[in-house]
């Protein structure tokens, strides 16, 4: 589905797809002429990247787009967003180049990043303080699995990330400084010392910038990762000066693992060696970016292209701090909600701020629905702008669930359902073929439903008593709904009779009627389409919740 559509990529308008072209213009520049560029454009744009890749060799090589991860904790849903956005950048960009043009998606582990603290709730947090401020990668894992807590977290990543099914390379910075792979840059970093200084030092407050060095040397001593001044560079044989805490005046080289890299210096240190074409960071980095843009280009490279995401803001609005622990974890998210609604959530105007909390997740879920829906009976350019062509790679899935999330909470509610099993029963009759194997998406919505009622609807329900029209009005609709036969499953003839009663009672506008539906029936301010709620349920069991909500007994409940 990436192949022969090059002229729709071109034009489509959503975000993944105005950030790859971005990305094509950027890598053209960076390894074209002027003239070879004019060349090349024109036979992508006449849909030919194949032809463009057979004439110009430094279009063969891969494209590179990269994630990054912090593994001193768990992978988070910022770890997801990133990955999950890339992912749709890099799809955008194979479906703009016709599929011809390899690219790679790599995710970067920064583990050789000194332990500064001791995260909470780990186990073993006396461990990990005799371990504090040696390479994560070096310091012992608290879960006792692994060799090391750098490798500990970095399976979690990986496991993450499959589970999600990403396609991913993962890169190990301990491995990258150890093996030799970043050496030939950190070469020319050691050279280019005063030029990368002249970068940082002015971003650095007095004291910082008296004893700042882009190279954090590892103790031969304590196997500590330094923050000290490097007194001496010797350039012709690849090595530093400094006084170790520990030994005493030191020298050793800035090759093969010895020495780490400050934050900004090893962002553009890794987008030189590792030919980096593409990465996104969020809003709180734009400064970061500009200042190893700045080193990157000292370094002889050219930084990557990217977009600054917004962050996420907590229900009241407040930026989300993991440290403060209020936003949502992926786990509690894929409690109540399904991995394709985080994907659409996370597709949603990524540079606007959003609110990531609890309530947000029924609404995720039914829109991704809705999308799926729409998009069946879209023309082609209207299909690649719809969210769920970038969640599924050009290939939504052409089934999803025959109800929405919103039905699911009402019906668990009303029936008073604990299980999947109670839920099925009242399908019976309205899906009398749908089984949990033939419906996966169904039995998963079921379980997140059931949990989401449990903790935050049911909590919060509400019956109110139906004034003098509403009462009126719900007892004509029994009484309509009683001369249909009793094993209707008709959703739409049942919501006929719901819209008759709502205008013949001169409900204006209509969604009065429908709010009082809601809230003296469901408890609720908001509800699903309440014929299919009605077939689904059983429309005995439905005239009898109408009748009860109109004498008041559910009210008074």
């Amino acid at each position: 589905m990436l192949q022969n559509i090059e002229t729709l990529a071109r034009d489509a308008k959503s975000w993944p797809f105005e950030q790859a072209r971005n990305l094509l213009a950027h890598v053209l520049k960076k390894r074209l002429s002027d003239v070879e560029l004019v060349a090349a454009k024109l036979l992508i744009d006449a849909g030919k990247a194949d032809e463009a890749l057979a004439t110009f060799e430094a279009l063969q090589r891969p494209v590179i787009l990269e994630t990054g991860y912090g593994p001193s904790g768990l992978p988070h849903m910022g770890t997801f967003g990133e990955v999950a956005r890339t992912t749709m950048v890099r799809n955008a960009f194979r479906a703009l180049t016709g599929d011809h043009w390899p690219t790679r998606l790599i995710a970067f582990s920064d583990d050789m990043d000194g332990l500064r603290k001791v995260p909470e709730g780990i186990p073993n947090p006396e461990m990990l303080r005799e371990d504090l401020h040696k390479p994560l990668t070096v310091v012992r894992d608290p879960f006792g699995t692994h060799d090391s807590f750098g490798a500990h977290n970095n399976a979690r990543l990986r496991a993450f990330l499959d589970g999600f099914g990403f396609e991913y390379e993962f890169f190990s910075s301990t491995e990258c400084y150890r093996s030799g792979r970043f050496d030939e840059v950190l070469l020319r970093m050691l050279e280019r010392f005063d030029a990368v200084q002249a970068i940082m030092l002015p971003t650095l407050g007095e004291e910082r910038r008296a004893t700042y060095s882009p190279f954090l040397p590892v103790s031969p001593v304590t196997g500590h990762v330094l923050q000290v001044p490097t007194l001496e560079r010797n350039v012709e044989k690849g090595t530093i000066v400094f006084d170790d805490p520990a030994g005493g005046r030191t020298e050793i080289p800035v090759t093969g693992g010895h020495v780490k890299l400050q934050w900004k210096p090893d962002w553009a240190m890794r987008w030189t060696a590792l030919d980096v074409d593409y990465e996104m960071s969020g809003k709180d980095l734009i400064e970061s970016v500009r200042e190893s843009g700045k080193i990157c280009r000292a370094l002889g490279g050219v930084p990557p292209e990217g977009f600054n995401f917004e962050l996420f803001l907590d229900i009241e609005g407040k930026k989300i701090s993991k440290s403060k622990g209020n936003g949502l974890t992926m786990d509690e998210w894929l409690r109540y909600g399904t991995p394709e609604s985080l994907s659409w959530y996370m597709f949603q105007s990524p540079k606007s701020a959003k609110s990531l909390h609890f309530n947000v997740i029924p609404r995720a879920i039914d829109d991704y629905l809705a999308f799926i829906e729409s998009y069946k009976t879209q023309e082609p350019a209207k299909r690649i702008d719809n969210a769920v062509w970038s969640i599924h790679a050009g290939s939504p899935p052409e089934h999803t669930s025959p109800v929405s999330f919103a039905l699911l909470l009402n019906l668990v509610g009303v029936a008073n359902a604990s299980s999947k099993a109670q839920l099925w029963a009242y399908f019976a009759k309205y899906l009398p073929e749908a089984t949990p194997e033939n419906e996966p998406l169904l039995d998963q919505l079921m379980d997140r439903a059931l949990n989401y009622y449990e903790d935050f609807v049911k909590p919060t329900k509400a019956y109110r008593l139906p004034d003098d029209k509403e009462k009126a009005a719900l007892l004509d609709l029994a009484g309509r709904l009683k001369a249909l036969p009793g094993d209707t499953t008709d959703g739409e003839l049942i919501q006929a009779e719901v819209y008759a009663v709502g205008k013949e009672h001169a409900f204006e506008p209509l969604r009065g009627w429908f709010g009082a539906l809601y809230e003296v029936l469901l408890g609720a301010s908001q509800g699903p389409r309440f014929g299919s709620f009605a077939a689904i349920y059983g429309l005995p069991q439905t005239i009898q919740l109408i009748e009860g909500g109109a004498n008041g007994e559910l009210a008074q409940a």
